[in-house]
């Protein structure tokens, strides 16, 4: 395996961020790292790459303990710190140029740093310095950075924040092409995102792993109500709604509404028995399938564990 964190804790004085947390991460494939703020995917990432230590527990990469191999482990690693930290009095060559002395990169320097730039999409940005990037150009030259000395695990904290939506899908697309190659490791809030390019998602609440699986397995084994969409021509409100039998609870989606049912009951027919009571004319009615950020709030508001 190229990454594997077993039994990892840490702590901050009393306060435990990370609870005994285990998984592996293996090359050719984009794991998704998930949790609300606080829940310590930073946290995790930092002792992976070697910025903090662990209290308790091993994270190994590529077969280096971080620890007891440091240096050997950090070789190994890309990293793209959430907070991007760039040098912005400096040109975007140059910085390449320093970070690629740092690696040692020697004679291949400048082919690795004209790679970087055409991949990541800088080549019309190069020649500037890196302070008069807008973010989305600055993130690029993180994602550069973290690529340059090609290494083997690519730990990406929110990789895609301050993008526009084509260089979403630019960089989406470089991360999932990276990711058949590589060990990649990236958080992100944007679930559309995991659901694009990721191959395994991790799931942390309160320093706690609840769950470790595909996108789409994660989807069919969440546990819970069952919900449908359904759209009337008329007006209607949530409250006349919620009288219907068998649901549980109600939220309006632009002009249509979720109904969310009190197990996991097809509230299909109750709900055209309920427009043809009120002699409503229905739009649209169909089963919702369960999107991955039900999941995600179904797992990290609860606490549960899949």
């Amino acid at each position: 395996m190229s990454v594997h964190v077993s039994h990892l804790t840490k702590l901050y004085g009393t306060q435990c961020v990370l609870d005994d947390i285990s998984f592996e991460a293996q090359k050719g494939q984009v794991l998704g790292f998930l949790g609300p703020n606080g829940a310590g995917k930073t946290t995790t990432m930092k002792i992976i790459t070697g910025f903090i230590p662990q209290n308790e527990g091993k994270a190994m990469v590529c077969g280096h303990d971080t620890e007891k191999e440091p240096m050997e482990a950090k070789k190994r690693v890309g990293y793209l710190p959430e907070s991007n930290p760039l040098y912005h009095d400096m040109y975007v060559r140059e910085y390449l140029e320093f970070v690629a002395r740092v690696h040692g990169l020697g004679n291949k320097t400048q082919s690795r740093i004209k790679e970087m730039i055409e991949v990541t999409g800088l080549s019309s940005e190069s020649k500037k310095k890196i302070g008069q990037l807008s973010k989305g150009y600055r993130q690029r030259v993180g994602l550069a950075q973290a690529m340059l000395h090609d290494p083997e695990v690519l730990i990406l904290d929110e990789p895609t924040a301050g993008l526009d939506p084509n260089q979403l899908l630019e960089i989406r697309g470089l991360i999932k092409s990276l990711g058949k190659e590589k060990t990649v490791i990236l958080s992100t809030h944007i679930m559309q995102e995991v659901e694009a390019i990721c191959d395994r998602v991790i799931i942390i609440s309160k320093g706690k792993l609840v769950a470790d699986d595909s996108p789409g397995n994660l989807q069919q084994r969440v546990k819970g109500s069952m919900a449908v969409r359904v759209e009337f021509k008329e007006n209607v409100s949530a409250e006349s709604l919620k009288k219907i039998r068998g649901v549980k609870d109600v939220r309006q989606d632009r002009n249509a509404w979720l109904l969310f049912s009190i197990g996991k009951n097809d509230l299909r027919e109750d709900v055209s028995a309920y427009a043809r009571e009120k002699n409503l004319t229905l739009l649209m009615l169909q089963l919702e399938e369960s999107s991955l950020e039900e999941v995600f709030k179904s797992l990290t508001t609860s606490n549960s564990k899949l």
